[in-house]
């Protein structure tokens, strides 16, 4: 009786780590989706501030750099955190459009057209909307 006992708490082992490791990876998805929505929300704010600064753009133009540089910071984030290929595609569209932007006004242009940049945000959120 006492040999059987030891082959017993080694299943229960054995079933134990099988349960957790699923559950670990799970949480890991979970937490990097959490992370991708998070970042996706932050960039949607910084969004709202670029279109804010630059229909008020004669106020000062700094703002639409601040913005910008936010948007940056931001898509980093995710660029640094992220295996998924549908996200790096959006990020990478919004980077370009971002550089757009921050060209035309380097340019001079005090009202640029920040659509693209609005469209690529909304490309991200939906890739980091779960479901």
């Amino acid at each position: 009786m006492k040999q059987g006992k030891p082959k017993l708490r080694i299943a229960a082992v054995a079933l134990a780590a099988a349960l957790t490791v699923p559950a670990l990876t799970s949480c890991d998805a979970i937490s990097t989706a959490m992370d991708c929505a998070n970042t996706a929300v932050a960039i949607a704010d910084s969004v709202n501030d670029l279109q804010q600064a630059v229909s008020n753009a004669g106020n000062s133009i700094q703002d639409t750099q601040n913005a910008l540089d936010q948007i940056d910071t931001n898509l980093k984030k995710i660029k640094d955190t992220t295996g998924n290929a549908d996200l790096g595609k959006a990020v990478d569209s919004m980077s370009t459009a971002v550089k757009n932007v921050r060209t035309a006004v380097n340019n001079g242009d005090t009202t640029p057209d920040v659509k693209p940049v609005a469209d690529a945000a909304a490309e991200i959120s939906k890739v980091c909307t779960p479901g």
